[in-house]
């Protein structure tokens, strides 16, 4: 009797084990995902890092496109800048957070484009509570036409421009880039495409209407309406520029969502790729610049837009 109750406790142990893993997996997957959203947050709050300009080039720091004290951007020329193409980067943080001048957001960036006769532009906006994301939006597109406005003086050129964002940041690039017209109404130029780096909120009322994490309610609310309104799949209109989506796999809803903008973009003829990196969601802003397949995929499509891009970086 004894050895077969030794049995049974090790049979049930050994039961208790094997349905241990797949709930510890689980456990563990949920984590990775709260850390990546908070990630918005975290990696990018804080005083900004400071990075060593690369030989030659210059910085035009805290330019202002308006009065309030975040209405900033930064302006990193290459040596003889001359109707330089411009990538016109806006940070990420959870919509609440983040700096224009963090090394993560423009170091591998600057070093890598301005060595090769880009001009790179980073944008500052004001955030959550002070401004609604509709709000942050319409700072970003004061913000492009400001620096469109001003380019020729920096010996860059209005007409080859570039929307890149990362997280946050990335779904504004996204809205704007879905619907031009808010842009251009505020005197903006019509730009050459757009990169989203890893944005989950390309559809808002379908990230609204499942489970998410509650960064999301702080930045978009209750009210559908305006889910709709602040939401880049649902303001898609025909004569968009064409978009780049790159999206980390590691995540559980960032593929799906670029993918879902990807398709609704084709739909209204629009050139839109998703691009899906084995990354975290810091590497996928941080790593954008260093040498490797990665930056090089992101680079074709750069080099599909316009034949000045192309040529400046080597393709």
């Amino acid at each position: 009797m004894t050895k077969r109750r030794v049995f049974i406790g090790m049979l049930m142990l050994s039961l208790a084990a094997q349905a241990a893993g797949p709930v510890r997996d689980r456990l563990a997957e949920r984590r990775a995902a709260a850390q990546e959203a908070r990630g918005d947050m975290d990696e990018e709050e804080g005083a900004a890092a400071p990075f060593t300009l690369p030989d030659g080039v210059r910085l035009l720091a805290d330019q202002s496109y308006g009065a309030g004290r975040l209405q900033r951007y930064d302006v990193y020329l290459p040596p003889r800048a001359d109707h330089a193409p411009v990538i016109f980067m806006v940070h990420g943080g959870a919509w609440r957070t983040g700096d224009k001048a963090n090394a993560q957001v423009v170091r591998n960036k600057v070093s890598r484009w301005t060595a090769r006769g880009i001009i790179v532009v980073s944008v500052n906006y004001r955030l959550l509570p002070e401004a609604s994301v509709a709000v942050q939006a319409e700072d970003v597109a004061g913000a492009l036409a400001a620096v469109q406005a001003g380019a020729a003086g920096w010996g860059g050129d209005r007409n080859k421009f570039v929307l890149m964002g990362h997280s946050a940041g990335a779904h504004l690039v996204a809205l704007l880039a879905a619907s031009p017209s808010a842009a251009i109404s505020r005197g903006a130029a019509p730009w050459l495409g757009t990169v989203s780096l890893d944005s989950a909120a390309m559809d808002v009322p379908g990230l609204m209407q499942q489970r998410h994490f509650p960064l999301y309610d702080q930045a978009f609310g209750k009210d559908p309406t305006y889910w709709a309104g602040v939401s880049p799949l649902a303001q898609l209109k025909p004569g968009g520029a064409p978009l780049l989506a790159v999206c980390s796999s590691r995540r559980r809803d960032a593929c799906p969502q670029s993918q879902g903008f990807a398709s609704g973009a084709g739909k209204l003829g629009i050139r839109a790729r998703v691009l899906p990196q084995d990354k975290s969601h810091r590497e996928i802003n941080e790593a954008l610049g260093q040498p490797g397949p990665y930056t090089d995929a992101v680079e074709s499509f750069l080099s599909s837009l316009d034949p000045a891009l192309a040529s400046r970086l080597g393709r």
